[in-house]
Order: C-alpha cells, then structure tokens, then sequence
C-alpha cells in the first residue's frame, strides 16, 4: 500500500455506530487509516485497530470540536437518517450540522457531507438530473440534507471548507424492490467513494463537488452528470443482476412511484386530498 493511500491526517467520522458507518470503520480501518470514530450510541463491534471511539452528540458543540481537533476530513453520517417529524430532525440534522461545519472551518478540514437523493425526492422520474439541479426535498429528513448542502455551499464560498456532497441513493446489501434497480449503491462502492473523496487532492476551482451516489445500475436514468471525475471515482458494482427477480416490485401508489423519493414522498401527503 503506497503513502498516497493513507491520509495524512486522521479521519473523524460520525454516525459510526450505524449501518453504514459500521462498514466504513471496518473497511477503512483495514486500509490502514487513523479513524476517530463518534456517535450518540455505542458502538455495537469491536473498534477495529487503528481507530478509537468517543461518545457524543451532534448536538455537544464543544465535544465535536474537541474530537475534531487534528483531523484533516470529517465523513459526515451522524443524524437522523429516515424521515421523522421536524423536532426530531432539526437538533442533529441541523444544529450538529453546523457544529461540524464549525469544527471543519477550524482545522481547515474537508468534509464529506452524506447527502441523500431525498433532497431532490420531489423531481419527476421522468426528469434527469444534473448535479446543479434545484433541489426539491420529499419531507424533513431531506430538507435537512438540502440545508446540509448549502451549508456546505456557505462555508466554501466564506470562509474555503472543502466540502465533497454526497447524494446516496439506497445503500443496502441488496436491492429489493423496483425503485432499487436504479438508486442501489453497495458497500464496497460506498468505501470506494468515501476513499476517493478523501483522498482527492484538488475538488477543482469550486472546492466543492456533488456526487450521485449509487452504483452502476442500467436502470439509473433520472441521475446525469456530477463530480465524480474530479475525485477519481467510478462505481464497480450493479443492481443490474436483480433486474429478473425486482423488476415487477412496485407499489400500487401513485405518488410513491412517480417521484424519484419513492415512500418518502408519501409519508403525510395532503396534497389534492391525499394522492393526485
């Protein structure tokens, strides 16, 4: 493994204690990466070699600073992660957001802010999208990562944080429903890209860049051009094997299946007396 593999400053990752940050903290701390590893919960695994974790919350301004003291990039999972009233959502989401920000504008760190396609959950199927596409959230949960994105855009043009924005699809062991085929990313494709973002030495003359995080589905139509090249990043992996057994899961709701957010969209939707 050559240095250029290795940051070269520790990595702080948030939301450590879930699904995805769990495969991360394995994966990266295997390549050999320094990881600060922090979340609300406990950390249900063995903290792999390398890597320490410390508990907290997002919402401990003073704490993530002080965890955040050194680190060249913070990875960005920690919040609420499914839609959930708005006094759920805004502390974590939103305040601990910010903290992160804050501490990132401090140790001059890049981060790389786990977006979600629920902040463009709104757009048609029939839309494709660029990466500078308006965004359209499909309920708290993405107004939040929409927000996240600004404050990315906010803290790159006043005060020069890197950040590197991405939009996840449905990250999952395997797809399993229709919607799936197209937003499916996996979890080696997860690390690849969450390497890539780190390592990238130059985001270009922005700073900033946004990723359309999903696999190489055939199936993905709605998602057109984005960052990745200037990370260095091209997915390996494909819904596509699925397509014989998922192509038919679909739901009889209109409204689930003409938006790109799929259920989200119709989580308390009152508009035209429920469904138009």
């Amino acid at each position: 493994m050559g240095a250029e593999e290795i940051p070269n400053r520790p990595v702080l990752l948030t939301g450590a204690s879930g699904a995805l940050g769990r495969i991360l903290a394995r994966a990266l701390a295997a390549r050999g990466w320094s990881l600060w590893l922090t979340d609300r919960a406990p950390f249900p695994d063995p903290v792999p070699a390398g890597a320490r974790f410390t508990r907290a919350d997002l919402e401990d301004g003073p704490m993530i600073l002080r965890l955040a003291e050194g680190c060249g990039t913070i990875v960005h999972l920690g919040g609420v992660s499914v839609e959930q009233p708005f006094e759920t959502v805004i502390g974590p989401n939103l305040r601990g957001l910010y903290h992160v920000y804050e501490a990132a504008r401090r140790e001059g760190a890049r981060v790389v802010f786990a977006s979600s396609n629920h902040a463009v959950g709104f757009r048609e199927r029939a839309e494709v999208l660029d990466d500078d596409c308006a965004l359209a959230p499909d309920g708290f949960y993405g107004l939040s990562k929409a927000y996240g994105e600004l404050m990315g855009r906010l803290y790159r043009d006043k005060h020069g944080v890197e950040s590197v924005v991405l939009r996840i699809g449905s990250c999952f062991p395997e797809p399993t429903d229709a919607r799936m085929l197209a937003t499916w990313l996996s979890a080696e494709d997860l690390v690849r890209l969450i390497a890539r973002a780190t390592l990238a030495s130059d985001l270009g003359p922005e700073g900033r860049t946004v990723i359309w995080a999903t696999s190489n589905n055939s199936r993905m139509t709605w998602w057109r051009r984005d960052g990745r090249d200037v990370i260095g990043w091209a997915p390996q992996d494909s819904a596509d094997p699925f397509i014989p057994h998922l192509e038919d899961r679909t739901t009889d709701d209109r409204i689930v299946e003409r938006y790109q957010g799929g259920a989200f969209t119709a989580i308390d939707y009152s508009r035209d007396g429920g469904r138009s």
